[in-house]
């Protein structure tokens, strides 16, 4: 990862700022990724270089079995390093039924509909505080109820994005097409079964109402290649 600046202001990172500024300034003075997040706070984690990952073993595996992240020095690990600081009881979470799931089914192929569906939501993921008639329009995939009849209901909203890749995403390019797996609710609470149904409902982020400059014109949401319609069952 580049020096890039200073780090990034949208209010998708709001969230992570508590971190993001200290580890930012660290990587910025010369610090490697893994080195940058252990200067940023406290976390569940360490954060070593990727080359500890030894051959063969999978990478959630041997999270669980050391404790140790293994991080490339890159932006992508550089917002999965951010979201454990900030997010760390959600992300011993997944790394558990991650790490469940491999001592029952082993390595294979194939990751499996709960493995699929829980690096779906690590890479991609939000999680979504919000009116029921929010909630409910975005399940619907009804653009225009969600972002324009209610849209002074997301005042009373919270959209935390936990996706890294999207993170990622944002800070370098930030477009239209991005798109969150959003969950409502405690994804604490959920159990495998829940995961592997892929409960998401998906959400462009720059329609959230002042995420995106464009969006305070209704036409922005007529976009039909982003703001898909319902699929027909």
């Amino acid at each position: 990862m580049n020096a890039l600046g200073p780090a990034p202001e949208h209010p998708c990172f709001a969230w992570l700022r508590p971190a993001l500024d200290r580890a930012w300034a660290a990587r910025q003075g010369g610090l490697t990724v893994a080195q940058a997040l252990a200067e940023a706070g406290a976390a569940p984690v360490r954060f070593v270089p990727q080359h500890c990952l030894p051959p063969g073993e999978a990478y959630e595996a041997y999270i669980a079995r050391t404790g140790c992240v293994p991080t490339r020095d890159n932006l992508h690990d550089f917002f999965n390093g951010l979201v454990w600081l900030q997010a760390p009881a959600l992300k011993l979470r997944l790394n558990a039924l991650h790490a469940d799931e491999i001592g029952r089914r082993g390595i294979g192929p194939e990751r499996g509909a709960l493995r699929d569906a829980l690096t779906l939501f690590d890479e991609n993921g939000a999680l979504l505080e919000a009116p029921a008639v929010l909630r409910d329009a975005l399940r619907a995939r009804d653009w225009r109820a969600a972002f324009v009849a209610h849209r002074a209901r997301w005042a009373e909203a919270r959209l935390t994005l936990i996706g890294h890749a999207l993170l990622e995403q944002l800070a370098r390019a930030p477009r239209k097409p991005l798109t969150a797996h959003v969950l409502a609710g405690d994804a604490l609470a959920w159990r495998a079964e829940h995961w592997r149904a892929k409960p998401f409902s998906p959400l462009p982020v720059l329609g959230v109402p002042g995420w995106w400059p464009a969006n305070e014109d209704p036409a922005f949401y007529d976009d039909a290649a982003v703001f898909r319609p319902p699929r027909i069952r």
